[in-house]
């Protein structure tokens, strides 16, 4: 059997723990590099690196020899990206520059660089890989400009670069600066502690479409392997779910009245509407369904965070 080779840069975010076990089960080597150190180890095949670094992601390139690259190391807030918008440049349109180059100088391998549905312009139907993009904040403007680079290496350097339009996932140990996590750490301390108050909210009014991390890691590894993946993909559920739905559903599980209280600070300087998954052609290309609802989902990162804040 052929040894697989798959490094994870951005290892030790939210995302690499779940691809890196979703590799494993299927025969890859895995390796990993990221500028932090994990709060639980990495274990073999670990490099600390700054994808900022252009010479330290070279060596960790040469030194791993991989068959797949997955960048994953990104600035992936949005929120976050409307503070730090320089940063977030640097971080996911400049450190992204530094593995196409990396790649350009070393052995062929195939890169799956992580984008995002943020970069789609406004519509209220489901959107496609055909449809329009037109960021509406720093972080799917920088996204967009890494499709616009891969599109160069591409046709100048005959790079293999999968560019993957990933639309809202969660589950279990995603920070709780994203808003279903948010909403769960929030609901859990009330409940548990008999405090009286409400949750702080921003915009819930907005459509999104959720999946479970485990789900869309699937997703990209089918990618990474399929012989004729295409240039762009979506991966996404397919529904769309109104946020006030969800955390209603959050709030429902403590089996508590909570308030809600909107939190001006949580609202976004502009914020599409609705954003819906069209994944007929990752679902055409590789067969891939969704084995998890959100619903699933939201009940796990809930008990998970009663049973955390019971041991603290």
């Amino acid at each position: 059997m052929i040894e697989k080779r798959a490094l994870i840069i951005g290892c030790n975010g939210f995302v690499g723990g779940y691809l890196k076990e979703e590799l494993c089960k299927n025969g890859y080597v895995v390796f990993g590099c990221d500028c932090n150190v994990a709060e639980k180890p990495w274990g073999f095949g670990f490099i600390k690196a700054d994808i900022t670094d252009a010479d330290a992601v070279m060596k960790t390139i040469s030194e791993v020899h991989p068959d797949y690259i997955f960048n994953l190391a990104a600035i992936s807030s949005v929120g976050l990206s409307w503070k730090i918008p320089q940063e977030t440049i640097n971080v996911n349109v400049c450190g992204t520059l530094n593995i196409l180059e990396a790649v350009r100088r070393g052995a062929p391998v195939r890169v799956i660089l992580v984008g995002s549905s943020e970069e789609f312009a406004p519509s209220h139907k489901r959107v496609s890989e055909q449809d329009m993009l037109e960021a509406v904040n720093p972080y799917g403007i920088s996204r967009i400009m890494i499709e616009n680079f891969a599109k160069i290496y591409r046709n100048q350097y005959g790079l293999d670069i999968v560019c993957i339009r990933a639309f809202n996932h969660t589950g279990v140990g995603q920070k709780p600066i994203f808003v279903l996590p948010s909403f769960i750490e929030q609901v859990v301390r009330l409940a548990s502690s008999g405090e009286t108050g409400a949750i702080k909210v921003g915009n819930i009014s907005v459509s999104r479409d959720f999946s479970d991390v485990r789900d869309i890691v699937r997703a990209y590894r089918l990618l990474a392997e399929c012989p004729c993946a295409p240039d762009v993909v979506n991966v996404g559920s397919g529904i769309a779910y109104k946020i006030e739905d969800l955390l209603h559903y959050i709030i429902s599980l403590s089996g508590k009245e909570i308030a809600v209280a909107f939190d001006r600070d949580r609202f976004r300087p502009d914020d599409l509407p609705y954003c819906c998954c069209d994944n007929a052609l990752l679902k055409r290309l590789t067969g891939w369904e969704p084995q998890f609802t959100i619903f699933d989902t939201l009940k796990e990162m809930y008990d998970n965070a009663v049973t955390k804040r019971g041991t603290i």
